[in-house]
Parts: structure tokens; C-alpha cells; sequence
């Protein structure tokens, strides 16, 4: 298994708040204006659409790269930051 990022550590640490949707792990700036131009501007919107899907990996990825085009690194990427992050506080 690869090892997290600082990113994904450092939001896995505490609960999300108000965090914007670029503080997930493998969301930079490009992906983040796309999820923000469709209505996913903070990271608990992002949070809400991966509970919808019931944290089902596949449906997550897919939803993320037809949503904003993230390839498969930052779709993983995403998916473990939110995964662990449930994990932690749910």
C-alpha cells in the first residue's frame, strides 16, 4: 500500500469544519474549481456525496472522475482521505 501525503495526513487529523474542497488529499486547484463550479466548494459537500454512494469505492471514483475528471491517483486519493477520516469521527 502506498504511503498517505502530508495533505491526507494533516486532514484525517482533526474534524473537517469549514474546510474548502481542496484540503482532500488529491484534490489540488483544477479539480477543486471544478467540484466548486457544480456546488461542491467544502470538503463536508464532498463528504455528503460519499455517504450517499454508502463509501462504496467504486461508485466514489467513478462519481469523482465524471464530476470534476480526476484520474485514478486522485480518485484513490480522495476516496482513502474520506474513507479514514469516517473512520475517525463517524
Amino acid at each position: 500500500m502506498s504511503s498517505t501525503s502530508q495533505k491526507h495526513k494533516d486532514f484525517v487529523a482533526e474534524p473537517m469544519g469549514e474546510k474548502t474542497v481542496m484540503a482532500l488529499a488529491g484534490i489540488g486547484e483544477v479539480l477543486g474549481k471544478r467540484l466548486e463550479e457544480k456546488g461542491f466548494d467544502k470538503a463536508y459537500v464532498v463528504l455528503g456525496q460519499f455517504l450517499v454512494l454508502r463509501k462504496d469505492e467504486e461508485l466514489f471514483r467513478e462519481w469523482l472522475k465524471d464530476t470534476c475528471g480526476a484520474n485514478t491517483k486522485q480518485q484513490g486519493d480522495c476516496y482513502s482521505c474520506l474513507r479514514e477520516w469516517c473512520d475517525s469521527f463517524l
